[in-house]
């Protein structure tokens, strides 16, 4: 069997493709991802033996500009990407049987499965962009929603309006290039009425949550083998476990002095510190010898021997960190990750940081509370239940639905 996997966003987005495709491998399907063409992905699924099929422009050169993208921004970019899917992938999906699409709202990709009639899914990483009465959706870029309407569900059918917007005009001229007929509600096509999630059930229960019939496999980890680098070895041995702080893909533009806050904070509780450069690209402060800068690194290895992980709540390394039993402090930038800041709260395996934009008072004040022996004793306890077989899940039951949907070979 032939799989096709599509996602656009950052490394958040990427990895559990490259976990998914890794399962269907073992599993003995051909796959091939199209992602992003920025360098760090290719060597990512090169990794595991998985070839990167570029699509749509660097992300990492979209979220680290100059300066943040505008509304406009959003409509080029929107209309780059769907253009570039059905380019795209109507040659990579070519002998496929299914087509697999997350990441940034992938209008395009059930089209070309419709036209090349294979099978075609949808998947997220965390409930909350699915249509619920229970919760709002998030805004879209430059097109807030008026601050006057509180019901949900009419806020979402808002949002289907600003999604068609975005997306609607793009898509409908493309289907009708290869014949296909126009779609009214863009988001809803994309999502179809039965998506994927790939979370952990104990990090990001769904139940009741949307009215579409979801289907959880868990979260499609991707496991890392690679050694830690020697001197971060060194620096781990030579002292008591240091507290890591990283926002990974986040430029953290409203936080010039994050490094510095966060610290004068981590020092300020007497502990050590390692700083995930990460796209905002921390630095060290000073030459002293308690802190250790990393690029990118396995951080299922080195969550494990840590204090705490300070980071901005995405979902991978939210995963990570419950999964190595570490006390987190999540700092929310946007769109899930509230959500997941609120989960390690509620869960009592961390502290959720109020706003994005830390400051030495409340960052230690989170400190204060993700570094207290009960919270590590949740943490740890909370880890024992985080799944590692959603990958495995997600792949099993795709190649199974392939087979169901294969017309028999007659004798």
């Amino acid at each position: 069997m032939r799989v096709l996997l599509l996602t656009y966003g950052s490394r958040g987005d990427v990895e559990p493709m490259a976990g998914l495709a890794a399962q269907l491998r073992e599993l003995g399907a051909e796959v091939r991802v199209c992602a992003p063409p920025d360098e760090e992905f290719a060597e990512l699924l090169a990794g595991v033996g998985v070839p990167l099929v570029p699509c749509g422009p660097s992300v990492r050169a979209l979220v680290t500009g100059v300066t943040p993208p505008s509304a406009a921004d959003a409509f080029r970019l929107a209309a780059e990407l769907v253009a570039a899917r059905f380019d795209t992938l109507a040659s990579a999906a070519e002998g496929c049987d299914a087509l697999v699409a997350t990441g940034l709202m992938p209008a395009g990709a059930r089209s070309v499965a419709e036209k090349l009639g294979i099978r075609y899914v949808y998947a997220c990483y965390h409930p909350f962009e699915l249509p619920s009465p229970h919760y709002p959706p998030s805004p879209r870029p430059g097109r807030p929603f008026p601050p006057d309407v509180t019901d949900n569900r009419v806020l979402w059918d808002l949002d289907a309006q600003r999604v068609n917007e975005l997306y609607g005009a793009a898509l409908n001229t493309h289907r009708a290039s290869i014949g296909l007929p126009p779609v009214d509600n863009v988001r809803d096509h994309v999502f179809t009425d039965q998506p994927w999630l790939a979370a952990d059930p104990t990090l990001g229960p769904w139940q009741e949550l949307t009215d579409l019939d979801l289907v959880q496999t868990g979260a499609w980890i991707l496991p890392d083998e690679r050694p830690l680098p020697a001197e971060l070895v060194a620096f781990l041995d030579a002292g008591t476990p240091p507290v890591y702080v990283g926002f990974g893909s986040m430029p953290m533009r409203a936080s010039t002095n994050v490094a510095q806050v966060a610290i004068d904070a981590i020092r300020a509780q007497g502990r050590r510190a390692v700083v995930g450069r990460g796209w905002a690209d921390l630095a060290l402060i000073d030459d002293r010898d308690d802190c250790f800068v990393v690029g990118e690194v396995n951080q299922q290895a080195l969550f494990g021997r840590v204090a705490a992980v300070v980071h901005h709540g995405g979902a991978g390394t939210t995963t990570t960190a419950a999964r190595a039993g570490a006390p987190q402090v999540v700092v929310p930038q946007f769109v899930d990750q509230p959500y997941w800041a609120g989960r390690v709260a509620e869960l009592g395996i961390g502290a959720a940081h109020d706003g994005p934009t830390p400051t030495f008072e409340s960052l230690s004040a989170a400190l204060g509370t993700a570094l207290t022996p009960q919270t590590r004793a949740r943490a740890g306890a909370v880890a024992g239940a985080i799944r590692t077989d959603g990958a495995t899940v997600a792949a099993k039951l795709l190649l199974d639905s392939i087979s169901r949907e294969r017309p028999p070979v007659s004798a």
